[in-house]
């Protein structure tokens, strides 16, 4: 009898975070939603300004790719990285060639969604970042591919580090309009 209470407060417990409500307004075939192990973020896509990135997300989103994958670089004050579906460290990327790289005037700033790569310009792939603070250093430098509507406040929560020890993931990631 214990056993199934404790079942079922779980899933009360649990039923919550898998049923919220999406922002009003938000374009659905352009939203990433990810549940993390400390809550749920939303963010949506810039089509607008890097379409190619913006499809190679909700492609890697729809592949599973994403799903426990760690934040696996988080720096206090800057921001927090995720996206190696591959190796989980950082020094992976998905089975798709790296995007030439579509840079723009938006700055970055909190809650902007940035591409990784490395030191080459069309280097990006799989990996992502969320800025925790205005970056103005990697404005025109880094492609802007979306910007957090829902979950700062999770993204606040994150564990830091670099590496991350024991670092916290993203257990699901998915286009808004595939979620039922």
């Amino acid at each position: 009898m214990i056993r199934i209470l404790a079942v079922l407060a779980a899933f009360a417990f649990a039923t919550p975070a898998l049923s919220q409500a999406l922002p009003a307004g938000l374009d659905k075939d352009n939203a990433i939603v990810i549940d993390t192990t400390k809550g749920r973020v939303i963010f949506k896509l810039r089509t607008d300004l890097a379409p190619k990135h913006a499809e190679r997300i909700k492609l890697l989103a729809r592949d599973g790719y994403y799903n426990n994958v760690p934040f696996h670089r988080v720096i206090e004050g800057f921001m927090a990285q995720t996206g190696d579906g591959q190796r989980f460290n950082g020094t992976g990327g998905s089975k798709y060639p790296n995007l030439p790289a579509e840079f723009s005037s938006v700055p970055f700033k909190r809650g902007i969604v940035g591409m990784a790569r490395s030191s080459e310009p069309n280097s990006a792939n799989s990996q992502f970042f969320i800025m925790f603070a205005d970056g103005s250093f990697l404005n025109n430098k880094y492609t802007v591919v979306g910007e957090v509507v829902s979950g700062m406040d999770v993204v606040d929560k994150i564990k830091r580090g670099e590496p991350v020890q024991d670092p916290d993931k993203m257990v699901k990631v998915q286009v808004a309009s595939d979620i039922k």
